[in-house]
């Protein structure tokens, strides 16, 4: 009878053990501060001095990419699979229509792959590139975990995933419940809102007709604040008008907002009910200072609910890659 040697043996037992072991090692995809500081040490740095450049002419590419990073995060997790171009892709879906700053992740990407070719994920310059936005905008700076991989699946039938500006409080805190994100994260993170605009057609309908009593707006809308309001969007007018999201302070990031939905002055109505649900109005009011309340530094948590959503669906090496050009898999 055949006996298998010492080093078979051991042979053998290596590869069981690989085998058992490769599952987990594929599923095991993490991140980490300072991921590129050996292999593209200058990786970070191309990110911000790319942001800041586009920033300068265009400071409305700020919320844009914020909210592209939010967009993607959503949708198939953190993957850059929003920057996908082709048809029924992510990027052609109607919540997405609306943003902006595409061409500084291509700018960056550009810049990157001369610097190190295949290293730096596109999943990463978003993130990076939308903490780079609040800064610019006076907000927090915060460390940015790297180390992501770019997905290979885009489709816009998915983005029903994304919070909706009509969506109840239940319905916002079940979405991001589904991605690990606790209430305290949802107001947080909506009150990213503090910095860009909303077109006219996502919050006009609270302006008219929206009741048979009183001014027919919508009453959680402060009385005072809807003239302001219809002058901007007009029954009749320009459905793509832009409007500010924060009233009085749309160009900073701060806590503002939160003192406009305590003031009625929301503009979209999932907004407006951060206020007026018990279950995220101690947030709102925390984020106030509002006195017998823990208060709360909202740059501060924001920062950290950041970091928490960029690890949604991290792409394991199987079903990730290192696109070379953002808008298509390789």
């Amino acid at each position: 009878m055949y006996q298998k040697s010492p080093i078979s043996i051991m042979f053998l037992t290596l590869l069981a053990l690989a085998t058992t072991l490769l599952p987990s090692l594929v599923q095991s995809q993490t991140t980490r501060v300072g991921f590129y500081s050996s292999s593209c040490p200058k990786a970070e740095s191309i990110v911000t001095q790319t942001v800041q450049k586009h920033f300068t002419s265009a400071p409305s590419i700020a919320p844009g990419l914020l909210r592209m990073h939010f967009h993607d995060c959503f949708v198939q997790g953190c993957d850059a699979s929003v920057l996908l171009d082709g048809a029924n892709t992510e990027k052609t879906a109607g919540p997405n229509r609306g943003l902006r700053g595409w061409e500084v992740i291509d700018d960056a990407k550009t810049q990157l792959e001369a610097a190190c070719p295949g290293v730096v994920s596109c999943a990463d310059i978003l993130a990076l590139a939308a903490r780079d936005s609040v800064v610019l905008t006076k907000g927090i700076n915060w460390k940015v975990p790297t180390g992501r991989l770019d997905g290979r699946v885009s489709l816009a039938s998915e983005t029903n995933n994304l919070p909706g500006f009509r969506d109840s409080i239940e319905v916002q805190k079940t979405k991001f419940q589904a991605f690990g994100l606790n209430t305290q994260d949802l107001v947080t993170l909506v009150g990213g809102h503090t910095i860009g605009t909303s077109a006219c057609q996502f919050f006009r309908y609270r302006l008219f007709n929206f009741t048979t009593t009183g001014n027919g707006a919508d009453p959680t809308i402060n009385p005072s604040f809807v003239p302001q309001l219809r002058a901007l969007c007009p029954q009749d007018g320009d459905a793509a008008k832009r409007v500010d999201l924060d009233t009085g302070s749309a160009a900073q990031f701060d806590a503002t907002f939160f003192t406009n939905l305590r003031n009625g002055r929301g503009i979209l109505e999932s907004d407006q009910k951060l206020w007026t649900d018990a279950s995220t109005k101690s947030f709102v009011q925390r984020f106030l200072g509002v006195r017998g309340l823990q208060a709360l530094n909202f740059n501060v948590e924001f920062g950290r609910s950041m970091v928490k959503m960029s690890t949604i669906g991290l792409k394991s090496a199987d079903k990730g890659e290192i696109r070379r050009i953002c808008s298509a898999i390789n």
